[in-house]
């Protein structure tokens, strides 16, 4: 029996009944990919290794089982006072390796030391990392008497640490790439290799690249607080910092800032820049403290 031609009210809802099908359809498959976990990488501070962020991991893990974390393994311990630019070359190859095995939005976490790798590797590499969490790093410098330094320079403090850290020889010491003296601020223009040459402060060739690739970023996340003991001052890991006669100055107060050398301040008009500070933290404790996951990390992780 030859079937009748459907009725123009029956084609309509025949219509309307494919078209919310495949609405449907995309709908859940566009949820089912924003849902989609995350990259995570993780790079550790000084004197540290991928062990040290044991404990945050099994946080991770019990409230994002899905999501692949990797702290990378490199320049551990005794080698983290490599210099900087070593350090970041290898980080970099790294990452890169990451990116090329997945389409992934990247997260970087980086702790202490680790944050100022984690600025170099973004700002020379054309990068996916969709959030940068700078987990109490020196992001701005360092000048502070640290049981770090007197492990290694018993005899000095820091007034006078500049005196070897800004010769050729000091450079070749991690933490004399970001040792930032602001009563020798000539000096460290002169022989800072690392820092001030991220920062864009000196005659930089490839400073449009630098500050190009840094603003790929659609977060920045600067954790820190006044009881780390370590970062110096503590305000560096908001990139704050001293001035000449040691009074802490914020960030929108540096010159780097104000002058948009490296982006820091485009990102912050864009609404990029989230601070988490926490009081009661020790420095060797922040990737291992409930309160800090909870409030500062856990909600970029998604």
């Amino acid at each position: 029996m030859e079937e009748k031609p459907l009725r123009p009210a029956s084609q309509l809802l025949q219509s309307v009944l494919i078209l919310g099908g495949a609405a449907f359809f995309l709908c859940n498959a566009q949820a089912h990919d924003f849902q989609r976990p995350k990259r995570l990488v993780l790079i550790h501070g000084i004197l540290n290794g991928p062990k040290e962020f044991n404990h945050l991991l099994d946080f991770i893990k019990q409230d994002f089982p899905l999501m692949n974390a990797t702290a990378l393994d490199g320049f551990n311990y005794a080698n983290s006072v490599f210099p900087l630019w070593e350090q970041v070359d290898y980080f970099s190859k790294m990452l890169e390796s990451i990116m090329n095995q997945t389409s992934d939005s990247i997260i970087l976490l980086c702790f202490s030391q680790g944050g100022l790798i984690c600025r170099g590797v973004l700002s020379v590499l054309p990068h996916n990392v969709e959030t940068f969490i700078a987990l109490s790093c020196p992001l701005a410098g360092q000048y502070g008497d640290t049981n770090y330094l007197k492990y290694f320079f018993p005899q000095l403090l820091k007034h006078d640490l500049y005196k070897f850290f800004y010769t050729y020889k000091g450079q070749t010491w991690s933490f004399g790439n970001y040792w930032n003296d602001p009563h020798h601020h000539e000096r460290y223009m002169n022989y800072s290799d690392y820092l001030a040459v991220l920062n864009n402060e000196t005659a930089n060739p490839k400073s449009g690249d630098f500050k190009e690739n840094f603003l790929r970023l659609k977060r920045l996340v600067l954790i820190g607080g006044p009881d780390d003991g370590v970062i110096t001052p503590w305000q560096s890991s908001h990139f704050g910092f001293y001035d000449q006669n040691e009074a802490v100055l914020d960030m929108t107060q540096q010159t780097w800032y104000k002058d948009d050398s490296f982006g820091l301040h485009t990102l912050n008009k864009r609404g990029s820049l989230h601070f988490c500070t926490v009081p009661g933290v020790k420095h060797t404790h922040w990737h291992r403290n409930m309160t800090v996951y909870e409030k500062c990390i856990k909600p970029w992780l998604d």
